[in-house]
């Protein structure tokens, strides 16, 4: 039995968590920007259908990526050396919601329909969501999204146009010589990209499964530094 939230309920222990389905926790209450800051300062994600009741997550084992361990391919090495895509941070943040959501591989719905749009535009709007964006000749072409709190980035889909347009966007994220430039002697970088879920594609990037006991602790470290900033912009330094 899982618990059954309304707006002021606070979450239950992570360890109520179902393990089938892994990591279902709660259901209900709503996605106003202090009730998804809460879950995520947490460990906590909602991910339901539309027709569904908001529905709260907490895998265990949870997958993540630590930025020094992303996996840069030759294929990719060869796109950022020569700089085939533009990479832009928060100019088209619900482009990137809205081309994440979009059907694909013949699948017919998405969990990104418009009350996730609606909310996590909001937290853009406050600040807090961010997207990573790669352009093409003025097109945009892939991209990623997500939560940061802190020195955490929660990441929740990314999405690629042409050829390894999204992994563009995640090396530049997830780079450890990457800089984070907003302002005069202002240097932070991300410590850990929550990716949610195991699948291959992630795998293969470098990220891995680690306990949910872990990941809650690296993540109480991580969420207490200062933010990275309310607008984000990349410096022009290299990632390749």
């Amino acid at each position: 039995m899982i618990a059954l939230l309304h707006d002021d309920t606070p979450f239950p222990p992570l360890e109520q968590a179902l393990s089938q389905p892994n990591g279902l926790l709660a259901a209900g209450g709503s996605l106003t920007p202090a009730r998804l800051l809460d879950a995520y300062r947490h460990g906590i994600f909602p991910w339901f259908n539309v027709d569904d009741p908001i529905l709260w997550w907490s895998p265990d084992p949870r997958m993540v990526l630590f930025p020094e361990e992303f996996k840069i391919s030759h294929s990719l090495h060869k796109i950022l050396r020569n700089q085939t895509y533009e990479v832009r941070t928060d100019t088209a943040f619900e482009q990137v919601m809205r081309a994440c959501a979009a059907p694909r591989n013949g699948q017919a719905g998405t969990w990104i329909h418009e009350e996730m749009i609606s909310a996590y535009t909001e937290l853009h709007r406050l600040g807090h969501a961010h997207s990573v964006e790669t352009w093409k000749d003025g097109e945009l072409v892939g991209g990623l999204y997500g939560m940061s709190i802190g020195r955490m980035f929660y990441g929740e889909s990314m999405f690629s146009r042409s050829s390894d347009a999204s992994k563009a966007a995640l090396a530049h994220l997830a780079s450890p010589l990457h800089r984070w430039n907003f302002g005069p002697s202002t240097e932070l970088r991300v410590g850990m990209i929550d990716c949610q879920m195991n699948t291959p594609h992630l795998a293969s990037l470098g990220a891995r499964e680690i306990p949910r006991t872990e990941f809650i602790r690296r993540l109480q470290e991580l969420i207490h530094y200062p933010n990275i900033g309310s607008q984000w912009k990349f410096d022009n330094e290299s990632v390749a």
